[in-house]
Parts: C-alpha cells; structure tokens; sequence
C-alpha cells in the first residue's frame, strides 16, 4: 500500500495495519487460530486469495512467522505481533463502549458460533460428553440449527446433528443471540424477556448461563444514555 509519507510513529504503523482486514487477522491469531482454515472461520466474508496475500505482508512486515511444512502450515505471531494484544484489545473494548449499532449484514451464525466455540470455559461443564443444540427462529433453515458437543475437554461445533443425545435445546432469534454474547443484554433479561428460551431439565437449564458465557467484550462498561434533557 502507499505511505503516509510521515516520519510520525503512529503513520508508519498504520501502514502495516490499516489496510482492509489486516487487524481482524491479527485478532484471530491473537485469539489461538494458527490454521489457514481456522483464520478464515474467523473471517467468513474473507477470500482465501486475500487472506493470503495479508498473511504475506504480516510476515514481511515481522508479525507474523510460518512453521511447518507444506500441507501443515501454521502461522504464529512473532514478539512484534503479540505486542499488538493490547492494541487489539483496546480496539475492542472502545468499539463495544461507543459502536453498538448491528446492521442485518452483521448478523453471521456461522462466526457467532465460531467465536462461541473459542470462548467457552470448558471448565464449567460436565466432564462426560454433553450436548447443547441451538434453533435460530429468524435465519434460513440451513443455517438454522447448531450444536455444541463439550467432551473431555475438547469443544466442537456443529451444523449437523452430531447424533448424540441433547442435554438442553437454546431457541432464540439471530440476533437475540448476538446481542446477548456482545453483552448487550444479560442472560437475567433475555431469558426474562423470552428472547431466549431453554428447554431441558431444570438443572441443567440453569447452568447454560455458565456454560455458554458471553464475549471477553461482554462486560465492558457502556456509557450511560443521554437524558431527555440533555
């Protein structure tokens, strides 16, 4: 890309990382993605041709390394990379205080359940295999139906029925749920409000509040609304 053409510290970062996507590959890498494939579950709407092309500059620029061989490449964030977490971070918790707005093209199962599937405390649920399928009610039929399989430690997501038996179903629109892993609304409110309903044994009802969680985003403070006479 052109520079800035500034002897300014600020300019001659942003000519690394201001480019489309860039920072959104960073925080993948940032979250535990090392894989083509999974940086790319992490972006969706990315090309794999583009994708490549960031990678490469990432890694002129020193941010990035690749390890392994053909067929098995991984990509790692060199020191000057991982210096970038708070960055990132920063970034992250200053779009949740002050850019809430979700536009319909915001709204993507697919890497909603993606960044649930990172996210999850694995800690908190049953050490024996247990299931948690989930039915959005405003999206199309195909992409409709989820469930999350927590076993031994190890999270996998799927868009098929794993054939394993269910221990709670979550039915809720797209975008209830969206709102809900931002932190937008509290589990309390949205199972309140019947945004989000459970069905399953009263026990395990409870806990889907601790299995599932909410973003590292969720619980940054927002601003207070403007009174009427503001």
């Amino acid at each position: 890309m052109a520079g800035y053409g500034q002897f300014c510290p600020v300019a001659k970062a942003m000519e690394v990382l201001d480019e489309r996507w860039t920072l959104l590959v960073v925080r993948e890498l940032l979250l535990g993605s090392t894989r083509f494939n999974e940086l790319r579950r992490g972006n969706p709407k990315m090309s794999p041709t583009l994708l490549s092309k960031r990678l490469r500059t990432l890694e002129r620029a020193g941010i990035v390394r690749r390890a392994g061989a053909e067929g098995h490449v991984r990509y790692l964030l060199t020191p000057a990379g991982e210096e970038l977490r708070p960055l990132v971070e920063a970034l992250g918790a200053w779009g949740t205080r002050w850019v809430g707005g979700l536009g319909e093209a915001d709204l993507d199962p697919h890497l909603l359940l993606w960044d649930m599937r990172r996210t999850i405390d694995v800690a908190a649920w049953p050490r024996e295999r247990t299931v948690l399928a989930i039915t959005l009610t405003d999206v199309a039929p195909r992409v409709s139906r989820w469930w999350i399989v927590v076993r031994d430690g190890q999270v996998e997501v799927c868009d098929y029925d794993p054939g394993y038996e269910t221990a709670v179903v979550v039915t809720t629109p797209l975008r209830a749920l969206t709102r809900l892993w931002r932190g937008d609304v509290t589990w309390a409110s949205a199972l309140r409000s019947h945004e989000v309903a459970l069905e399953g044994p009263e026990d395990v009802r409870r806990q889907v509040p601790r299995w599932l969680g909410q973003s590292v985003f969720a619980h940054v403070p927002r601003p207070e609304p403007a009174s009427a006479g503001a």
